[in-house]
């Protein structure tokens, strides 16, 4: 598909506990921008990044990608998603190859080995392929999950807390990929407690509040 992409919240609404953390949230992204979800703990931050990867259910109002509901186009835009939580979501007994290769083809595309091994030195971690996920420090497994990114072809990038774990040169390492992602026409939106630049791209704010 070569439309630019869009995501739209219009009048979306989330409540957890029986308790309203955001309502009537409206926000257009279009392609090349970055979407930064801010506010203090509890407000709803990654409630917001579970429903626009149809992870939680959508209370009220429409979450659009392209102009339609995502709720109507589930295995186009799953294909058009990669989504990446704070969590690394790795198997400790399998290698890193193995974990990449089993993420990319949940994710609906196969990188050949070559890619594999392309992305992996680009991170910082050349030679660890083969080695057991279980045996490498926090930031080397948090290197393993983000370099997904680098291998993913969708459009949308939906990231929370990307930076946890990261030292410096690996911040700058993924908000360079980020940049490079936005300016081939892609699209993100992130929640973090760093406040990272993305290369001359000016964030577009969504402060979320305490109702």
């Amino acid at each position: 598909m070569n439309t630019p992409p869009s995501l739209t919240f219009s009048k979306l609404g989330c409540t957890r506990g029986g308790r309203q953390l955001f309502k009537d949230l409206d926000c257009q992204l279009e392609a090349g921008n970055w979407l930064y979800v801010a506010g203090a703990n509890g407000v709803g931050k990654t409630s917001l990044l579970r429903m626009v990867c149809g992870l939680a259910s959508i209370e009220t109002g429409d979450i659009l990608w392209n102009g339609s509901p995502i709720d109507g186009q589930r295995d186009a835009y799953r294909q058009d998603l990669c989504y990446l939580g704070h969590l690394n979501a790795l198997q400790e007994s399998m290698t890193v190859d193995e974990n990449l290769a089993f993420i990319t083809a949940l994710g609906g595309f196969a990188p050949d080995k070559t890619q594999m091994q392309a992305v992996l030195s680009r991170f910082g971690l050349r030679g660890r392929g083969r080695q057991l996920v279980r045996h490498l420090s926090q930031g080397q497994k948090r290197r393993v999950a983000l370099s997904r990114l680098a291998l993913s072809p969708a459009r949308l990038w939906v990231l929370d807390e990307p930076y946890v774990a990261m030292d410096e040169a690996g911040i700058g390492l993924l908000a360079e990929l980020i940049a490079k992602h936005l300016e081939a026409g892609g699209l993100a939106v992130l929640t973090s407690h760093q406040r990272v630049p993305i290369g001359n791209i000016p964030a577009q704010m969504l402060e979320l509040q305490a109702a």
